[in-house]
């Protein structure tokens, strides 16, 4: 697997490009501003340079629309990938038809949260309050059973092409003020197929004139047949237990605990939906969880670099019975449940500061047998 680019950067830059479509409007007669614009439904306009224009976007009103909108592939030395418009989600990744991540079908939408991105915060926010820099400031409760805020805003927006090339694509995402959150960021989502199999760099940059908090999160699912059945690698000493509405109350060591898969070992029947810490590292500064297959057949692999120094890992096990156990959420992040509300490893984004973080999927070829 080639090493990635350094996995975080913070920093003041030039705001990014293109992104007028995501307000504003053109200068009057400005035929080349990258703003869609309404054209005639036979009109001229086939252009594709970097977004979609409306004649594309809001297809033929005959056609069905796909739950998730707009389905991008990408392809690269026997990778696929398929990603969508709607919260800019990863729907598919396969190496020689072979699935590395739990998929579903396009006239669907996904299911558990299955391949998007949470963003500017990841997990739960109990109650969906918060207080940041003095304000008190209330989020809307889109976990209703829990009565928390879960997951961000970025999954139920439209996301917009940047960039699109054989083996790489772009999206981004203008996110203007929510309840609750008071602030203008630049999003965008880069993911690359190479012969090592996919990277992921999601970025945000603050543009608008207050400091906002923010927090990275993904929720991609691994395949690999029945759960029961696979054997986990996950170099965490430390998880976090929880109460009833799944915030965290503690934290403990994995030691002599059902938790410690420091060395792989098969999951068996055991349900999770622990974040976990205390993340080791390798020579390469990656920190890396593993899905293996005990009988040696190959498995699947989860990647994350700098700035990354929690994970959710869940079972399925609330799933409903199609999806349920079959494939293990990883999910990488910045920052733990309740981040928000406790602050701990929340990002300040000062106006003007971006900030990147960098995860990958990749495949384990076959080996010996593991247990």
């Amino acid at each position: 697997m080639r090493p990635p680019l350094p996995s975080m950067i913070l920093s003041r830059s030039i705001r990014f490009s293109g992104y007028a479509q995501f307000g504003g409007g053109p200068s009057p007669g400005d035929r080349d501003s990258r703003v869609a614009e309404v054209e005639p439904r036979h009109g001229p306009n086939t252009e594709t340079t970097g977004v979609h224009r409306c004649s594309q976007v809001f297809n033929d009103p005959m056609k069905n629309i796909a739950p998730t909108g707009a389905q991008h592939t990408i392809a690269a030395d026997g990778f696929q990938a398929i990603l969508t418009e709607l919260g800019a989600g990863l729907r598919s990744l396969t190496l020689n038809g072979r699935p590395l991540v739990v998929d579903y079908p396009e006239d669907l939408s996904p299911v558990g949260g299955a391949g998007l991105p949470l963003l500017p915060w990841p997990n739960r926010i109990e109650d969906g309050r918060y207080t940041f820099d003095g304000e008190d400031r209330q989020l809307a409760l889109t976990e209703p059973k829990t009565g928390n805020a879960i997951h961000g805003f970025s999954r139920s927006h439209s996301w917009q092409v940047l960039s699109h090339d054989a083996a790489s694509i772009r999206l981004g995402l203008r996110l203007f003020p929510q309840t609750g959150y008071p602030h203008i960021l630049d999003l965008s989502i880069l993911y690359a197929l190479s012969a090592s199999g996919l990277e992921v760099e999601v970025a945000a940059e603050n543009v608008g004139d207050t400091v906002a908090p923010y927090g990275f999160g993904a929720h991609p699912y691994l395949a690999l047949g029945t759960l029961d059945d696979a054997v986990l690698e996950l170099p965490a000493a430390q998880w976090l237990t929880v109460n009833d509405r799944k915030i965290p109350t503690g934290r403990r060591g994995v030691e002599g605990t059902e938790y410690d898969f420091r060395t792989a070992r098969p999951i068996g029947e055991l349900e999770l939906d622990t974040a976990f810490t205390g993340l080791e590292r390798g020579a390469d500064g990656l920190l890396r969880v593993s899905l293996r297959a005990a009988d040696g057949t190959g498995g699947v692999e989860l990647w994350a670099g700098d700035g990354i120094n929690w994970l959710q890992l869940y079972t399925g096990d609330t799933l409903p019975d199609e999806y349920r156990r079959r494939g293990l959420a990883v999910e990488p992040m910045s920052c733990p449940p309740n981040a928000f509300r406790t602050g701990e490893d929340v990002i300040r984004l000062a106006p003007g500061d971006r900030v990147a973080h960098r995860w990958g999927i990749g495949p384990i070829p076959s080996a010996e047998k593991i247990v």
